[in-house]
């Protein structure tokens, strides 16, 4: 009990210390909630920061509000706050001020590629792209401090300029994918029974853009069928694999004892011994000396699936050699740098004209094999000179250009035949040419005044690039003078109304002109004729009727009242008394018809006259008419007699000779001593600082039929004027530069036997004469031969004999089986010393200076075997005829031994004679420039042009015109016209129409439409055939092209028209520098816009439907040969790859050779010395490259294929970049099936170019057949590709029928829907769907009804048949297959049958046996019952 008690009182002390502790942690965390809340009831917040004040620079200071606010937005005490999280009030800046604004600047970088906008998900919208997406650039934006590039605050720059937008919203094309091309055909199968693969690749046609599809495998491969090897017949093909050259090496010691070994020369008929060895073989050799070593290589046998077979295999002769002799290769040895030369810089002018200082260093031993060729011997770098002010300031140059020349229309004409080309008149499109010339421009010491010595300099004086020398214009082409035909002859009319004289006047009729002259002597014609007249007046009264008033009621005679007005013959108003001599017309008699009168029609319009004038023998006359509309009624008024129904009237009685003034042509600007005293007073439109002076001409009066009268027969009133002032134009002297400076003579020296060097200047024509002035001199060009040319010192290389023939070591050939005789290919080495011109030694870099190119070292040699067969060198080829079919052959012979070998005998192996086809030249010719104008009457050797001519010379008829043609050879160069044609020109007849009436053409095919994309206007036309002549019908109204046209509204494809181009026209050499026809010059060619449509493919259409910025160059830079100027002929082909074997790494070698030009259009050239044109390229690159032909079983990548078109990126059919891109690409291909999976990979190249396209790419189907047809993409210039179609949209392959055809006899037709097998009908439901295939009848029975048994077969009611159909019997499944338990009820129902059979034949049997034991009976009685069959 006592022990309770203790436990007890201790647990009671616990329980209240717990109570206690819970008590206290309780109110702590009461107060850590309070100082919780209050922490988040009350932050601190702040304003804007505001402008920076204080000084310049970085001192400033600015400031911004911070207060303490409650979270219901109040605010309270700072102290309410956390101070620990109290925002800065204040902050150190930097101050801007005015002048800062040259120190700082914004930087902006180029905007980056669009990127696509990611969405709340952060990832980018995966929705269908249909024609592009929303994206967003960027770029940095900073601001810079200009002198030292350091990033400072945005603000800073923000003072001046606000800042430029960091993004821009932008556009990015929807995913394109790889496009490739077509597979090409399958690669050919090996003819063996070789397991092989066959190949087909195609192309990448555009890369995969923005996110597209990468491309797909560009190679596809497939076993070829191969038939089974026969027995003993490898399956294998085996090739013979080369590897390349090792590094070339010298023999090892223990070989050298081999030098000096002796051994036959089975090339010679004597018996003597030849020594080969290795001569330069020596432990210690001499510098320069040349060291010949050896070099191997390996020959595999290859299998065809890539592995190792035995060499023997691999037959071939002869067998490629594995080892050669070589040179050791040497490197270039120079000394050390010379001193720097003096400052060459004698003038200060800035760095304008910098000087310079240079060093040399010269040879010791040049390069020998494959060391490094010699580097640059002189060096030089620009320098500069203290105390620039005490230097002469140096020359300034610039660029001057003389006057354009004439408008040459055809430079092809005026080259080729100069004499033709004056007869002949060329117009249009043309070219004109000026001097383009670098002068000096020198400052005036003191003055700082430019003054310009305009004596030409050498153009690489001048700076920046020069003015064109060429540029197109345009010639007008000549058109005659049109006039308008004759208007009506007027009224006689006196002299002067003023003071008339006599009772004669004048009738004149008048014409205009419609087109201006342009480019011809000939002026218009005569505009107004006239003819004499009696009783001229110059006023009439001019009667305008009142209305008709009967005299008696209201119909009957009556009269009518007339008002007139006095007019002049201009149609003026005036006084009435002007017009008194005149009776004054006042009342005239009329008839109002009553309604019983005759009823006659009005007068018709008089009828044109029948003679244009009249003579003694014929008058004109004209007559009109009237009819009887209604006959009279009784009491009415008579009609009148037919003859009251005509009247006839004299016409055009003026006699048929007229007259008019002619005028000779206005005599050139002249002074007169009248005008002269008057120059001071006038002004002639501002232009009267050379005077004015007066023309003159010629009047006369000209009778139509006789010629010149006297001039009382012409009206004076309209007399021309026989003077007129006009501007005298100022005289032009001819202005010529002054000669430049004379060519430099060369301060290098001259060799001693070389022909006299000249030196040479010119001038040049800045303006040519005009109007009477100063003519130009006749020498521009002057030469002169340079004196006191120093002499150069002779050094020539002196070349030692050729060492004996070093093959390759005896160890290293007996190796190799076959080759244990010591002979064939080697090389040779000689020394080459340098001599002076007294035989003295000299240094190896002064014959490299003046002696030219080191003469060779090494050359191949030959020691030959006891089998070999040696002969004679070719001869040269014989001469060639000037035949096609023409040979030539050259020939050679045995010697020594070989003669009396037979296998040498054996022309086949070893020809003795080779007979080629001389090389035929073929000249084609094209047409070029316009066609001239038609010559009549003549011939081609004096053309008269068919133009309107004095004599007998015809005016129209048949004629010919000419056509200028350029002729190239076979490589598309041009050549003399000659070689095409003797006179270097065509000609086809022509026409030139003799008089007729007006003619206009058909109507012209429809014009392409004016729009090149979109709609538009197209237009065809009438124009004018032929003109009317003496008299003949008139032409309608035609504009001033003397065209009618028709224009409809039409609608363009775009990129329909493309620009084609004309060949080049031969060289133009249009310089006066240079006596010599040579040199730089230009030619042009014609550019034309033609339709690329299918209705219009490559018709001419105008140039504005092309686009402009693709049109291509009009003119370009050419050259011509000088004569004797030798050139580098064109590359050789390419040597076949490898050589010596099938397979392997090789060498390809090309060459080049140096030809002499005769200066001809021709370009023919004739091979010369290599020396002639100097150093040849040095790098062994250009003349020979690494090459290698893939082994069986090896990967390899094909040649790049051709770079595809350029396309753009396009949206909606316009340009989304500037730029477009064009690719190609490497496919990889494997040789054996063995190794196909390890060959993979495939390259692509894309680079951007100009003139892309815009391309769709659209799905193309075949016909359906049997429900199935063929799907390709194609793009829009007819290329089938894959890739660039959208995958949504690809047209069904195969054509199902929904729902599908699963009733028995049953199946799916070509228009989609089911139908029945033949010998079924179709029974179609309500809503149109195959319920179910019936058979026909009449197909098993023909006398059956079929329409009562269709009748009786088709079910009453199709949807009562739809109820029931789901638990009748069915006999068939779905598919038109029979079901399980037919089957079953066959097999029972067979089963029944065969126990139906074996019950009967029981049954049967049974019987037989109970008739097999009868009661006898009598015969007779059997036989009497038969009696009846008796």
């Amino acid at each position: 009990m006592l022990l309770q008690q203790n436990w007890v009182s201790p647990h009671w002390a616990w329980q209240s210390l717990g109570k206690s502790f819970l008590l206290f942690v309780f109110l702590m965390l009461q107060t850590a909630d309070l100082e919780a809340r209050r922490g988040h009831q009350f932050v601190w917040k702040t304003g804007h920061w505001g402008r920076c004040i204080g000084d310049c620079g970085s001192g400033g200071v600015r400031s911004r509000a911070v207060w303490c606010t409650h979270a219901e937005g109040w605010t309270t005490y700072h102290a309410n706050c956390d101070q620990k999280d109290k925002p800065e009030s204040q902050r150190r800046c930097f101050k801007v001020c005015d002048w800062h604004l040259e120190l700082f600047e914004w930087e902006v970088s180029g905007w980056d590629r669009c990127g696509l906008v990611p969405f709340a998900g952060g990832e980018v919208e995966a929705g269908a792209c249909i024609t592009a997406q929303h994206g967003l650039q960027r770029r940095s934006v900073r601001c810079l401090q200009k002198l030292n590039r350091t990033v400072v605050a945005n603000e800073i720059c923000e003072y001046f300029t606000p800042q430029p937008p960091a993004e821009q919203a932008c556009l990015v094309p929807c995913p394109r994918d790889c496009v490739v091309s077509e597979f090409s055909g399958w690669s050919e199968c090996g003819t063996g029974c070789a397991k092989s693969l066959q190949h087909r690749t195609r192309a990448v046609i555009a890369p995969p853009l923005y996110g597209g599809a990468p491309c797909p495998n560009l190679t596809e491969s497939r076993a070829c069928v191969a038939p089974a090897c026969p027995l003993g017949e490898e399956e294998h093909a085996y090739s013979l694999r080369v590897g390349s050259w090792g590094e070339c090496r010298l023999p090892h010691p223990r070989d050298v004892d081999l030098a000096g070994r002796t051994m036959p020369d089975f090339g010679s008929d004597s018996g003597e011994q030849s020594t080969s060895g290795l001569q330069g073989y020596k432990p210690h050799h001499r510098p320069g000396e040349v060291e010949i070593g050896y070099q191997t290589r390996q020959i595999r046998c290859v299998r065809s699936d890539g592995k190792n077979a035995v060499l023997s295999l691999c037959v071939q002769d002869p067998a490629p050699l594995t080892f050669k002799s070589c040179v050791i290769a040497k490197d270039c040895e120079t000394s050390e740098w010379s001193a720097w030369s003096s400052c060459s810089q004698t003038c200060g002018w800035g760095d304008l004209a910098p000087g310079f200082r240079s060093r040399h260093r010269s040879v010791w031993s040049v390069a020998v094999g494959a060391g490094k060729q010699c580097p640059e011997l002189e060096e030089r770098e620009v320098c500069s000179v203290g105390g620039k002010e005490l230097l002469q300031p140096c020359p300034r140059f610039a660029w001057r250009t003389s006057e354009w020349k004439a408008c040459q229309a055809s430079l092809l004409l005026d080259q080729q035949d100069p004499h033709h080309h004056k007869h002949v008149s060329l117009c249009g499109g043309g070219t004109q040419t000026r001097e383009v010339y670098c002068v000096q421009i020198t400052v005036e010491l003191g003055m700082h005044r430019l003054k310009e010595v305009t004596r030409p300099v050498d153009g690489k004086l001048c700076l920046g690039p020069a003015p064109s020398a060429s540029q197109l214009c345009n010639l007008p082409c000549p058109s005659a003078c049109v006039v308008s035909a004759w208007s009506a002859w007027g009224p006689c009319l006196p002299e002067s109304c003023q003071d008339r004289q006599g009772r004669r006047g004048f009738r004149m009729r008048q014409r205009q002109v419609i087109v201006d002259p342009v480019g011809t002597l000939a002026g218009c014609p005569h505009l107004i004729e006239s003819i004499l007249c009696e009783d001229p007046v110059c006023y009439e009264w001019i009667v305008s009727e009142g209305i008709c008033v009967a005299d008696r009621g209201k119909c009957g005679p009556g009269s009518r009242m007339l008002k007139a007005v006095c007019k002049n013959k201009k149609g003026e108003e005036v006084p009435h008394h002007l017009c008194s001599e005149l009776p004054r017309p006042e009342v005239v008699a009329c008839e109002i018809p009553c309604a019983t009168d005759c009823v006659i029609s009005e007068w018709s319009p008089w009828s044109p006259c029948s003679h244009s004038c009249s003579s003694k023998n014929a008058e004109g006359s004209q007559s009109r008419s009237r009819s009887i509309l209604a006959l009279p009624a009784e009491g009415g008024r008579a009609c009148p007699p037919d003859r009251a129904l005509q009247e006839h009237r004299a016409c055009n009685g003026h006699p048929c000779v007229h007259f008019f003034w002619e005028t000779s042509p206005w005599s050139s600007c002249s002074k007169d001593a009248l005008v002269t005293a008057l120059n001071a007073t006038i002004n002639w439109s501002g232009e009267a600082a050379c005077g004015v002076g007066v023309q003159t001409r010629k009047v006369f009066c000209m009778k139509s039929s006789s010629g010149q009268v006297t001039p009382k027969r012409c009206p004076e009133s309209i007399r021309p004027e026989t003077m007129r002032p006009c501007l005298l134009l100022c005289k032009k002297d001819c202005v010529v530069t002054p000669f430049s400076e004379w060519t430099r003579c060369p301060t290098a020296c001259q060799p001693g036997n070389a022909t006299a060097v000249k030196q040479s200047r010119y001038r040049i024509i800045v303006q040519d004469a005009a109007h009477g002035g100063q003519a130009c001199p006749d020498t521009l060009y002057e030469e002169r031969e340079c004196e006191d040319i120093p002499i150069c010192p002779v050094y020539r290389w002196k070349t030692h004999r050729w060492s004996h023939c070093v093959l390759v070591p005896d160890s290293v050939r007996q190796g190799v089986p076959g080759h244990s005789e010591a002979c064939g290919h080697g090389l040779q080495s000689r020394a080459v010393t340098c001599l002076s011109e007294h035989n003295d030694s000299a240094d190896v870099g002064d014959c490299m200076r003046w002696a030219g190119a080191m003469p060779a070292l090494v050359q191949e040699c030959l020691v030959p075997c006891k089998d070999d067969c040696t002969f004679t060198p070719w001869s040269k080829f014989t001469a060639c005829s000037f035949d096609c079919e023409s040979t030539r052959s050259r020939r050679r012979s045995l010697t020594g031994r070989s003669r009396k070998r037979d296998k040498c005998q054996n022309t086949e192996v070893y020809p003795q004679v080779e007979t080629e086809l001389c090389p035929c030249e073929v000249f084609t010719s094209q047409p070029h420039g316009n066609w001239s104008d038609c010559i009549i009457g003549g011939g081609t050797s004096e053309p008269r042009l068919g133009t309107r001519s004095h004599g007998d010379t015809k005016e129209c008829g048949e004629g010919v015109r000419l056509r200028a043609i350029a002729c190239y050879d076979t490589t598309g160069r041009l050549v003399e016209p000659s070689r095409c044609s003797s006179s270097g020109y065509i000609e086809e007849s022509c026409t030139v129409p003799c008089p007729f009436d007006c003619k206009l053409s058909d109507w012209s095919s429809w014009s392409p439409c004016s729009s090149s994309c979109g709609p538009g206007v197209k237009v065809r036309s009438k124009w004018l055939k032929e003109k009317p002549y003496n008299g003949g019908r008139p032409c309608p109204k035609l504009d001033l092209k003397n065209q009618v046209y028709e224009a409809v509204p039409c609608y363009a494809e775009c990129h329909q028209y493309s620009w084609v181009v004309e060949p080049w026209s031969p060289c133009k050499i249009n310089s006066e520098q240079n006596s010599l026809h040579c040199g730089e010059g230009i030619q042009t060619r014609k550019v034309r816009c033609v339709s690329t449509a299918e209705d219009h493919g490559g018709e001419t259409v105008p140039n504005a439907l092309c686009d402009q910025a693709e049109m291509p160059a009009l003119m370009q830079k050419c050259s011509l040969y000088c004569p004797s100027e030798c050139a580098v002929s064109d590359w050789g082909q390419w040597s076949t790859c490898p050589q010596g074997g099938q397979c392997g790494d090789g060498l390809q070698v090309r060459n080049l050779t140096c030809v002499v030009h005769d200066a001809s259009v021709s370009v023919t050239s004739k091979p010369v010395a290599n020396a002639l044109c100097g150093e040849l390229p040095s790098k062994e690159s250009v003349l020979q490259l690494p090459c290698s032909v893939p082994c069986p079983g090896d990967c390899h990548l094909t040649e790049w294929s051709e770079w595809s078109s350029c396309e753009l990126t396009c949206i909606n059919g316009r340009s989304f970049e500037t730029t477009g891109r064009q690719s190609r690409s490497r496919a990889f291909i494997s040789q054996s099936p063995e190794n196909q999976e390890s060959c993979s990979g495939q390259v692509m190249e894309t680079r951007p170019c100009s003139g892309g396209k815009c391309y769709d790419y659209l799905w193309k189907t075949s016909l359906w057949r049997d429900n199935v047809r063929t799907v390709w993409c194609q793009r829009s210039d007819g290329i089938n590709v894959t890739g660039g179609c959208a995958l949504r949209t690809k047209p069904a392959e195969v054509r199902h029928c929904s729902p599908a055809c699963r009733k028995p006899f049953s199946y799916c037709t070509q228009r989609g829907v089911c139908g029945c097998e033949r010998g079924y009908t179709e029974i179609m439901r309500s809503d149109g769907f195959l319920d179910y295939c019936m058979k026909v009848p009449g197909l098993e029975d023909k006398k059956a009804d079929v329409k009562t048994i269709a009748g009786k077969n088709k079910p009453v009611n199709s949807k009562m048949h739809d109820i029931f159909k789901g638990w009748s019997i069915q006999p068939f499944n779905p598919d038109g297959k029979l079901k399980m338990w037919v089957y079953g009820v066959s097999a029972g129902g067979f089963l029944i049958i065969i126990f139906l059979i074996f019950t009967s034949y029981l049954m049967c049997k049974k019987t037989k046996q109970h008739q097999s034991t009868p009661p006898q009976q009598k015969p007779l009685t059997l036989a009497y019952d038969g009696d009846i069959d008796m």
